[in-house]
């Protein structure tokens, strides 16, 4: 296969690849060594080694098999989760790691269903999005897709945390892909809400300037009680510790959920607008 000249240095794909490319010489395999090793054809192996093949966390762990390092501090398992992560917000990988510990989640959002209510097809339409307006690269939008979906997973853990959403109403009414993917996608919303450790609450427009947030925030409560606050703009997230910043975000939240419409309310509107995608 035809192998250019890469530069390591030109991003984290690129290192990945020439760290790839320079233990597999070492060893002296070709390309098809290489694949018959991971599983990955010859070509698959060639386009992540010239940085066109973006890294996913399956290609990697194989090529770790292949070399010895798994579970050693040079894996590209954990090159691979840099590279990921570093297409995130700052803050939100670390946000990640207290959601899975979390006994409370609260959740407010403004536009796009939340990722954790997302239905695989939705959250693949919203990626696709990004793809096409060249902010990801289709292997990233792959990677977040999956990232999203484990964790959902994490959330059906024997002692699952209590989830409390509160989306404006903006998220219903936000048309992504079609009534293909919108049908199901309300279905599932109202499906959760029926779950006991689940609440799912719609704030209307008409609650007007009495919404006290303009802007996505989550709410985590950690098994010591403390609580955790994460917000991100379009640009950055950030992920607030001090009691003295997170007591008013959480003291403002309990008075938009009690301006929200209550659940039964909330399900009755979802299923009315659900009736109309069918």
């Amino acid at each position: 296969m035809n192998q250019n000249e890469l530069n390591p240095d030109a991003s984290p794909q690129a290192a990945f690849g020439a760290r790839l490319r320079r233990l597999r010489k070492a060893r002296g395999w070709k390309q098809k060594d290489l694949a018959q090793r991971t599983g990955y054809s010859s070509v698959h192996i060639s386009q992540a080694e010239n940085g066109r093949k973006f890294p996913t966390l399956r290609f990697s762990k194989a090529v770790d098999v292949a070399f010895g390092l798994t579970g050693t501090a040079d894996a590209f398992e954990h090159e691979c989760r840099e590279i990921k992560f570093g297409s995130l917000l700052e803050g939100f990988p670390e946000y990640v790691k207290h959601e899975k510990a979390a006994t409370e989640i609260r959740l407010f959002q403004l536009g796009l269903v939340p990722g954790l209510l997302q239905t695989p097809e939705y959250a693949r339409t919203v990626a696709e999005g990004d793809v096409q307006r060249g902010a990801i690269t289709p292997e990233q939008a792959e990677e977040r897709c999956s990232f999203l979906s484990e964790r959902q997973a994490v959330l059906a853990r024997p002692r699952p945390p209590m989830v409390i959403v509160v989306m404006d109403e903006s998220c219903l009414r936000h048309a992504v892909g079609g009534a293909e993917v919108m049908e199901p996608q309300l279905q599932r919303l109202i499906e959760v809400a029926s779950l006991p450790n689940w609440v799912v609450h719609v704030s209307p427009f008409e609650l007007g300037a009495r919404r006290p947030f303009n802007l996505p925030i989550n709410l985590l409560t950690l098994p010591d009680r403390s609580v955790v606050a994460y917000a991100e703009s379009q640009a950055r997230g950030h992920l607030e510790r001090e009691s003295t910043a997170v007591l008013p975000m959480l003291t403002s939240y309990h008075q938009l959920q009690a301006e929200a419409l209550s659940q039964a309310a909330s399900v009755a509107m979802i299923s009315t607008l659900r009736k109309g995608t069918l």
